[in-house]
């Protein structure tokens, strides 16, 4: 006697397809800067520039880290509901 297993294959085809179609909506898929200064505008943009300020000598791991906080912590100022 086969099991049948048609319905965990289609469970997993809809987990993948709410997956997949959640990606459309990320708003940190792809950095974003400001049209008019070139400011990061996004999470993933500002992690960039903080890490590349960092390592450039720029600014110090505290002022990264305060930084990140401020912009993309659990409240930060660059996520899309808080702009």
């Amino acid at each position: 006697m086969e099991n049948d297993c048609s319905a965990g294959w289609i469970a997993a085809a809809i987990i993948f397809a709410v997956a997949y179609w959640g990606s459309f909506f990320d708003d940190n898929k792809e950095a974003k800067y400001g049209e008019d200064f070139g400011a990061p505008i996004n999470c993933r943009a500002y992690v960039q520039e903080s890490v590349d300020g960092f390592r450039g000598g720029e600014y110090d791991a505290s002022a990264v880290m305060n930084g990140l906080e401020r912009n993309c912590g659990a409240n930060g100022a660059s996520w899309k509901n808080n702009r």
